[in-house]
């Protein structure tokens, strides 16, 4: 047995589901009846129809194996998204030695750092805090230790990558960063990623850019800025030392699809394909074809962001009168200070309102003496616009109680 597989934590939804296990219940039941999730971050809209249709028009090519690295037409669509959205130099981009489509990026994320990790001692995977988890496990099964850099509300929940010293620096092999963050919705700038880049070619460290949620922000002239597009602007064009994820879950609500990518630096995307060529976790076929559609189109993206526009400002307007809300810089996340601890509020909110949200102190753990999550709760803002505005109006009533009972 893995003697690493013991520092594993239980997963947030593990504790989530204890923590409401432990409520107390009149009558076994929350005192409201209809449940709303906004706990987990799955998107319910509709998954595009073209993309459907592609599925069920190519079946017939379930009777192939894929290749690791994917058809070249899918990576040929990667590169041309990219691209498009990135505005990169026409030919920045190799489809052949720059792209490799994967499963879904959160394998991906994960078996990334097993790949690329030297298992020397003192190795180093920095995160963000709060985190995705996934990033985490990575660090602890490829044989490395997670360093958290801190990400708090004096600093609009982004990394202080000045507060990281030389030394940590020096050990560190890969840095998770997640941009628009995950629970934080913070959009790393690209001042601050040609500063990163910069630090990854001095100590020669590898930057993983988790973007899966780069698609859903709220100002069309204005999208969130790219790893890839900070390295090219940096002159760094052979993006050394850079590698961005990319997913379709969020982006064309095709989650259970497991469609995302990988691209940047031509080395390492060519030990990524080796190790994969063993790992076997290639796309389907028919997933490939459908994915060529999906990254063809921007029409359906627009629509989806439009969806989460109405969403956040309903909710927005809903709860401001009551607590200190202000719109993310992108993403389906509100990253709520709450005005009590997190899991007293996530499990009374739970009991009195029959909604479920994420304590923030599950996603994050204790770093430099503090736990930036604590104090927070993460709602997910995916279910329809009516769902979403029934439980800001439940939020607000049981923030209310809680300012009279103050």
């Amino acid at each position: 047995m893995n003697p690493d597989l013991q520092k594993l934590q239980p997963y947030p939804f593990e504790k989530l589901n204890a923590l409401k296990a432990s409520c107390q219940l009149e009558n076994g039941q929350p005192a409201i009846e209809g449940h709303i999730a906004l706990s987990i971050g799955e998107p319910k809209h509709d998954a595009p129809k073209f993309v459907l249709e592609s599925i069920t028009n190519n079946l017939n090519q379930i009777n192939r194996y894929p290749l690791t690295k994917g058809s070249l037409e899918l990576r040929l669509a990667i590169a041309n998204w990219l691209t498009r959205r990135f505005k990169l130099a026409a030919d920045a981009l190799d489809a052949e030695t720059n792209i490799l489509p994967v499963t879904g990026t959160r394998e991906a994320l994960f078996s990334f750092a097993q790949c690329m990790v030297n298992r020397s001692d003192g190795a180093l995977v920095l995160m963000p805090n709060p985190f995705y988890q996934i990033y985490e496990g990575a660090a602890f099964l490829s044989g490395a230790e997670p360093y958290f850099y801190n990400t708090e509300k004096e600093n609009n929940y982004l990394p202080d990558f000045d507060a990281i010293e030389e030394s940590t620096w020096d050990s560190c092999q890969i840095i998770y960063i997640c941009t628009p963050g995950n629970p934080t919705g913070s959009v790393i700038s690209k001042q601050q990623l040609k500063k990163l880049i910069a630090l990854a070619l001095k100590h020669n460290f590898t930057i993983v850019s988790d973007e899966c949620y780069s698609e859903i922000y709220f100002d069309e002239s204005n999208p969130p800025a790219g790893l890839l597009e900070a390295a090219e602007e940096y002159g760094n064009k052979s993006f050394e030392n850079c590698i961005v994820f990319h997913s379709l879950s969020k982006r064309s609500n095709l989650p259970g699809m497991r469609s995302g990518f990988v691209a940047g630096d031509e080395n390492l995307i060519k030990s990524y394909v080796l190790y994969r060529t063993y790992h076997g976790c290639a796309m389907p076929p028919v997933h490939q074809i459908a994915s060529i559609e999906a990254w063809n189109d921007e029409t359906h993206v627009k629509h989806n962001r439009e969806l989460y526009v109405k969403k956040f400002d309903a909710v927005i307007e809903i709860l401001k009168p009551v607590i200190n809300v202000t719109l993310p810089d992108a993403g389906f996340y509100l990253w709520l200070n709450t005005p009590i601890d997190d899991e007293n509020f996530a499990k009374d909110l739970f009991a009195q309102q029959n909604v479920t949200v994420l304590p923030g102190s599950y996603l994050s753990r204790e770093s430099d003496g503090i736990n930036p999550g604590k104090n927070h709760v993460r709602l997910a803002l995916v279910a329809p616009l009516d769902e979403c505005i029934t439980a800001a109006n439940r939020i607000k009533e049981y923030i209310q109680t809680l300012n009279t009972n103050n």
